[in-house]
């Protein structure tokens, strides 16, 4: 059983996306935190701030593909859509690769 990993940024493009990631953060990671495979995850702020450092790693595939899947369906997911993100996942294929995400 292999480890997914995630790691990038959210990127909000104006203050008034800043203040919807700042509204919904603390129960997204709350209830990250609480899933089951869930074996860290890390949402920073960094000094810019417009753009949070992301750091997500999951015990498998099917808790990684959980978490994203109740993380689009959340107050969180439907708050912030609209907001970018640039990932890298890896673990999630056979050969290893990265495979970047981007929103």
């Amino acid at each position: 059983m292999r480890n997914i990993k995630l790691a990038g940024q959210l990127i909000c493009h104006n203050n008034a996306e800043a203040a919807l990631v700042e509204k919904h953060l603390a129960r997204h990671i709350e209830l990250t935190r609480a899933e089951p495979g869930c074996l860290s995850f890390e949402v920073v702020l960094t000094e810019d701030p417009l753009v949070w450092n992301v750091a997500e790693r999951f015990q498998d595939a099917a808790s990684f593909r959980f978490h994203q899947a109740r993380a689009t369906a959340s107050a969180w997911g439907r708050a912030t859509a609209a907001i970018k993100r640039s990932y890298t996942v890896t673990g999630l294929y056979r050969t290893d690769s990265k495979s970047p995400v981007e929103k």
